[in-house]
C-alpha cells in the first residue's frame, strides 16, 4: 500500500472533476492550461496566488531564434548542446529551437510587450549564446509573461483557478495518476479528480539556504511525483546563479546574466577583472564556470560587478534592478555591486519523454519540475521560459486525442494509515536542511561532504502524517534533499553545473550517461 503524507478517508470529502488538473501557475503550467482549455474543462491548482511563481521573477528574457537573417534554429540548437555539457537529449533540444519560435509569435499574438527596435522585436545578447536571441521586456519580462498569461486564464470560461491550494499527493492506482489530494486556505481537504493531471510546480531553490528563488519553490512536485512512483532524473544538477545581489540579512536578489550581456564586468577585491582568466568567453562564460570562478575569487574577498558605465539607455533598461540596488543605499553609477553565486535552476526533475510522459499513466510534467534532458548538466540562459512554453504545449498535442475516449477514475481504496511518529518542528527542520545543502551540496562538493550530508539529512526527524502545510514543505524539501544529495554523491566526475573536488575532470567514458531514481 502506498505511503501518502496525510493519513485521510475519502468519505465525505468534496471532489472536483475535470478533463485536466494542472498543479502550478507560473509559464508552463498557465501556457498548457490555456492550449488544454480548447478541448475540455480545466482545473488549476497554485499553492498561493497566481503569481507567485519563479517565472514572475525572471528577468532576462525568453530564447528564440526569430531573427531569419541572423540566427537559426541550428545555431540555437548547437549553443543548447554545447551549454549542457554532453548530456542534452538531442532530440528534446531539437524539439525546443524549433518549436519554440512559433510559441513565442502566439506569446506576442496574445499580449506580451516585449521591447523592440526600429518596429522588431528587440534582441539581447546572453552568456554562451552566438547570437542575439532574448526577447526581453526590461529586465521584467518573466512579469510580463505572467501578467499576459493570468489575463487569458482568468478570462477562459473552461478554466477554473484555484488559489491557495496545497497540492499533498498524486493518488495512483496500479501505476496509474487519478488525480491529487489538496489541502485549501482553511486547511479542509479536496479531492481533484481528472483524467489527465500536469505537473508544473516549478522548482526546488528552496532546498538551498542561498536562492534567488521565491518561498513557494519547495520541490512539491519532484517529491509528489517520487512517493507516487514516478521515476526522477539529473537531480544532481542544480544551476547555481553566478550573480545573486549579496547584502548581510538579506534574500538574494538575482541581478540578470543580460547585465553581463550588456558589457558589465565582474571584479575581484583586488579590482581586478578576472573573468578571462577562468573562460575565453570571459564574462560570458557558461553559468557554472562564471558561478565556480566567483567562488573562487570570494575566498579571498567580496566579488563584485561593475555596471558604472552603463548609459542612461542601458540603465534604463534593466529598471527593477537599478530600483532594487537603490532601494539598499547602492547607486549604480558609482557603487560597484556585491555578488555571489545562489541556487537558481534545476535541471533535474521528474523525468520524462519528449511529449511530458511520466513513469505513471496519465502523469505529466512540464517546466522547471519536469526533466526531459533537454538543459543536459546546464541550462543555457533564458532557455526556461521556452521550455516551459514548447513542452506545456506538447503534452495538450499529446492528450487531445484520446480525451474523449479516457474516463474519470474514482480511487477505489478510500483510506489509507501509515506510523505515526513525531519529529522536530517543521520550521527547524527546514532551516537544518536548507544549511545541509548548501554547505555540502553547494557549488563544490565532494564525496565526504555528500555522505555527511546524507547520514544527517536521514538523522532528521520529521512528523508523520503531516498536519500542516508548513510540515509538508518539510517533508518535501527532505525529499528532493535526499535526492540531489543521492544522485550526488553517485556521479564521481565533474560535469556542466555538478562540480567534485575529488573527481574534477569531466568523465565520457563512464559518467556520459543520465541518473534515474525511483522507489
Amino acid at each position: 500500500m502506498r505511503r501518502y503524507l496525510i493519513d485521510f478517508d475519502l468519505s465525505g470529502v468534496p471532489v472536483y472533476k475535470s478533463d485536466y488538473l494542472v498543479i502550478g501557475s507560473g509559464i508552463a503550467g498557465l501556457y498548457a492550461a490555456l492550449n488544454a482549455a480548447r478541448y475540455g474543462e480545466v482545473i488549476v491548482l497554485t499553492k498561493k496566488n497566481l503569481g507567485d511563481t519563479n517565472t514572475d521573477l525572471a528577468q532576462g528574457g525568453i530564447a528564440a531564434a526569430v531573427d531569419t537573417e541572423e540566427d537559426s534554429p541550428e545555431l540555437h540548437y548547437q549553443d543548447t548542446i554545447a551549454a549542457g555539457a554532453g548530456l542534452c537529449n538531442p532530440e528534446a533540444v531539437r524539439v525546443l529551437v524549433e518549436d519554440g519560435i512559433e510559441r513565442v509569435h502566439h506569446l506576442v499574438e496574445l499580449g506580451a510587450d516585449f521591447n523592440r527596435k526600429d518596429g522588431k522585436l528587440a534582441l539581447r545578447m546572453e552568456g554562451a549564446h552566438r547570437r542575439r536571441r532574448i526577447l526581453y521586456r526590461g529586465d521584467t519580462t518573466g512579469e510580463e509573461i505572467q501578467r499576459v498569461l493570468s489575463a487569458a486564464v482568468k478570462n477562459h470560461s473552461n478554466i477554473r483557478v484555484m488559489e491557495n491550494h496545497f497540492a499533498l499527493d498524486l493518488i495512483t492506482e496500479d501505476r496509474e495518476c487519478l488525480g491529487a489530494l489538496a489541502w485549501d486556505e482553511n486547511g479542509n481537504l479536496r479531492l481533484f479528480l481528472s483524467k489527465f493531471t500536469i505537473l508544473a510546480t516549478g522548482g526546488a531553490g528552496q532546498v538551498f539556504r542561498e536562492t534567488t528563488n521565491p518561498d513557494v519553490a519547495t520541490g512539491d512536485g519532484i517529491a509528489m511525483a517520487y512517493r507516487a512512483g514516478a521515476g526522477v532524473m539529473d537531480m544532481e544538477f542544480f544551476q547555481f546563479h553566478p550573480t545573486a545581489l549579496n547584502l548581510p540579512g538579506r534574500q538574494k536578489f538575482l541581478i540578470s546574466e543580460a547585465v553581463r550581456g550588456e558589457g558589465a564586468k565582474l571584479v575581484n577585491a583586488a579590482g581586478e577583472y578576472f573573468m578571462k582568466n577562468y573562460h575565453e568567453l570571459a564574462d560570458l562564460a557558461p553559468r557554472d564556470v562564471v558561478a565556480r570562478a566567483i567562488w573562487d575569487q570570494a575566498q579571498k574577498g567580496q566579488v563584485f560587478l561593475d555596471i558604472r558605465s552603463f548609459t542612461d539607455e542601458q540603465l534604463a533598461g534593466i529598471p527593477r534592478i537599478v530600483k532594487t540596488l537603490k532601494e539598499n543605499g547602492l547607486d549604480p553609477r558609482k557603487d560597484l555591486i556585491p555578488v555571489l553565486p545562489a541556487a537558481h535552476y534545476f535541471m533535474g526533475g521528474v523525468r520524462t519523454n519528449i511529449w511530458g510522459e511520466t513513469d505513471l499513466a496519465r502523469l505529466y510534467a512540464c517546466g522547471e519540475v519536469a526533466c526531459q534532458g533537454v538543459h543536459g548538466a546546464n541550462r543555457l540562459a533564458s532557455n526556461s521560459l521556452l521550455d516551459g512554453l514548447v513542452f506545456g504545449y506538447r503534452i495538450v498535442e499529446r492528450t487531445k486525442n484520446i480525451l474523449k475516449s479516457t474516463r474519470i477514475n474514482y480511487p477505489e481504496i478510500s483510506i489509507y494509515h501509515g506510523e505515526n511518529t513525531e519529529g522536530i518542528g517543521a520550521r527547524e527542520a527546514i532551516a537544518q536542511i536548507k544549511d545541509l545543502m548548501w554547505e555540502n551540496a553547494g557549488i563544490i562538493r565532494n564525496g565526504q561532504g555528500l555522505r555527511v550530508l546524507l547520514e544527517n539529512l536521514r538523522k532528521l526527524k520529521l512528523s508523520y502524517p503531516v498536519k500542516n502545510i508548513e510540515e509538508a514543505v518539510a517533508a518535501n524539501l527532505y525529499q528532493t534533499a535526499i535526492l540531489i544529495a543521492l544522485a550526488a554523491l553517485i556521479r564521481e566526475e565533474s560535469r556542466g553545473a555538478h562540480f567534485r573536488s575529488d573527481y574534477p575532470q569531466r568523465d565520457d567514458f563512464l559518467w556520459q550517461k543520465h541518473i534515474v531514481l525511483s522507489r
